[in-house]
C-alpha cells in the first residue's frame, strides 16, 4: 500500500465536541493541519451497528443487510457480532485485495472475518462463566493476537468488561500494542465510553466533558504509537463517529401496545409465548415484524391503529413508515412491515407486558437519559476530521452523508467498491 490509513470512530462523538477538544493541541492540530467535514448525515437508524457497516462498505442499509443491532427473530436478542450479515463489500476486503495487512480493534459486524489479520472484534462474554478470551476466538481472535495484545491488557477490564472508561482503556491499549507490534495498513477502531455516558447522564454535562478529556487523552496515545514506529508521514487518520444523540423524557414500550392489540401474548417480560406482530426497538424508532406476511388482517389493524396513535401524539411516535415508504425516503430495508419514529424526546424499549410508560433504564441502551436510532437529521450530528498526507490542510465541509467516507477512500487507495452509494469528497483531497 502508498499509505496506512487508521480510522478512529468515536461512538457519538458530535461536531459541538469538537469545539471542546479544539482546545487540546493534539486535535487542534489534526484540524488545522487537516480537513474538517462538519456534519454527517447518518443512515437510517442511527444505531451503532447499522451505521458502523454502512460507514466501511459506503453503502446505506437497503444493501449492507444490517438494520438493527440485534437479529430479528421473534425472543432472540443476539447482535450482529459477525462479517456474515454484512452483504456488499466492505473496507476491508477491498484492501486486503491489493494486498495489504489489516488490524481491527471493537469495529463492530466483523467477528470471523477472514481478510483481518489481526482481528479484536466488539463481543463480550456472554455468560458470567464465559471467558472473554474465549468470545474473542469464538469471533475469530487468533491465538497470536490473544496473547500478544489480548491477555497483556486484561487488566483493564477484568471485573467490569462493559464499564467505562475500563472498556475504551483496554480497547485503545490494544490499538497501540497492534500498531506497534504489526504496523497494519489498515486499523480500524471504535471506543464506545463517550456513547455509554451520554446513555446514562445525558448529552451534554460535566460527565459527557471528562469522558472527552479520556479521549483526548487516547487518542493522543494513538498518534504517538504511529510515531514511534516511524510512520506519521505515511500514515493518513480519520477521527469519526456513527450518530449523536437526544436527550430523552419519556421511555415507552410498543410490545406493550401490540399486546393490549391482541398480537402478542407475553410468557414473560421480554419473552413471547406467541406473536402475530413484534417490534424490535433501537431507542429512538422501532421495527414492526409481521410473522405471516400473508396475514394481511394483522397488517392492516397495526398500519390503523399506529397511524392514529402517531396522530395524537400520545404514544410518542410521530410517524409510522410502511416497509415501502421508508425504504424510498430513507434507504432503510429489512424483513421488517413497519417502522415507527419518535418525536424527537420519546425512547423506545423492548418490553413485551406491563405498563406502556416506563422509567428509564440504564442497562439497556435504548431507553437510557439519552439515546439514538431516530432519523439522522434529529439533533447534534457526527463529524469527521481527515488529516494525512492525502487530505488538504485548513479545508472545511459543512455537511456530507457518512457514506461518503468510503467513496472518499475509495478514490485515494484506488479499491474496488462497487457497492458503494456515497461520492468522493473531492474538495479535501490532496491531488
Amino acid at each position: 500500500m502508498k499509505r496506512k490509513l487508521i480510522i478512529i470512530s468515536n461512538d457519538a462523538l458530535v461536531r459541538e465536541d469538537v469545539e471542546y477538544l479544539k482546545t487540546k493541541p493534539c486535535i487542534k492540530n489534526l484540524i488545522t493541519d487537516g480537513s474538517f467535514v462538519e456534519s454527517l448525515k447518518s443512515v437510517y437508524p442511527t444505531i451503532t451497528y447499522c451505521c458502523h457497516t454502512s460507514m466501511i462498505t459506503g453503502a446505506y442499509p437497503d444493501k449492507t443487510g444490517v438494520y438493527n443491532n440485534i437479529v430479528d427473530e421473534l425472543n432472540n436478542y443476539n447482535w450482529h457480532w459477525e462479517r456474515k450479515s454484512i452483504k456488499v463489500k466492505t473496507l476491508v476486503d477491498a484492501f486486503k485485495e491489493k494486498g495489504a495487512t489489516v488490524a481491527n480493534c471493537f469495529w463492530p459486524v466483523l467477528g470471523n472475518d477472514k481478510n483481518i489479520d489481526y482481528n479484536v472484534p466488539e463481543c463480550w462474554s456472554q455468560t458470567p462463566e464465559d471467558d472473554i478470551c474465549d468470545a474473542f476466538q469464538r469471533m475469530g481472535t487468533s491465538d497470536k493476537v490473544i496473547e500478544e495484545i489480548v491477555k497483556p491488557n486484561l487488566y483493564y477490564i477484568e471485573g467490569h468488561q462493559r464499564k467505562h472508561p475500563y472498556a475504551d482503556e483496554f480497547v485503545f491499549a490494544c490499538a497501540r500494542d497492534m500498531i506497534l507490534k504489526y504496523q497494519p495498513d489498515l486499523l480500524l477502531l471504535h471506543p464506545s465510553g463517550l456513547d455509554g455516558m451520554r446513555h446514562q447522564k445525558g448529552v451534554f454535562n460535566e460527565y459527557v466533558t471528562e469522558q472527552l478529556d479520556y479521549t483526548y487523552y487516547w487518542i493522543e496515545k494513538i498518534i504517538r504509537a504511529v510515531q514511534e514506529t516511524g510512520n506519521l508521514d505515511n500514515t493518513d487518520i480519520i477521527l469519526t463517529s456513527d450518530h449523536g444523540q437526544l436527550d430523552i423524557k419519556r421511555w415507552c414500550h410498543p410490545n406493550v401496545l401490540l399486546n393490549d392489540m391482541g398480537l402478542l401474548e407475553a410468557a414473560e417480560t421480554y419473552k413471547a409465548s406467541s406473536a402475530k406482530a413484534y417490534a424490535k426497538p433501537v431507542g429512538g424508532s422501532a421495527q414492526i415484524f409481521v410473522v405471516d406476511k400473508n396475514d394481511k388482517e394483522t397488517y392492516d389493524k397495526i398500519l390503523q391503529k399506529f397511524t392514529e396513535y402517531a396522530k395524537t401524539g400520545m404514544y410518542g411516535f410521530e410517524r409510522i413508515y410502511t416497509k415501502e415508504e421508508v425504504e424510498k425516503e430513507e434507504r432503510l430495508s429489512g424483513d421488517f412491515d413497519f417502522v415507527i419514529e419518535s418525536d424527537g424526546y420519546t425512547a423506545f424499549g423492548g418490553d413485551l407486558m406491563g405498563n406502556y410508560y416506563t422509567l428509564y433504564d440504564l442497562s439497556d441502551y435504548c431507553i437510557g437519559r439519552g439515546t439514538h436510532g431516530y432519523l439522522p437529521d434529529k439533533g447534534p450530528q457526527p463529524c469527521m476530521i481527515c488529516y494525512g498526507p492525502d487530505f488538504k490542510s485548513g479545508v472545511k465541509v459543512p455537511r456530507r452523508p457518512t457514506v461518503d467516507m468510503v467513496a472518499t477512500l475509495k478514490e485515494i487507495f484506488d479499491l474496488d467498491m462497487p457497492d458503494v452509494d456515497g461520492e468522493p469528497i473531492e474538495e479535501i483531497i490532496k491531488k
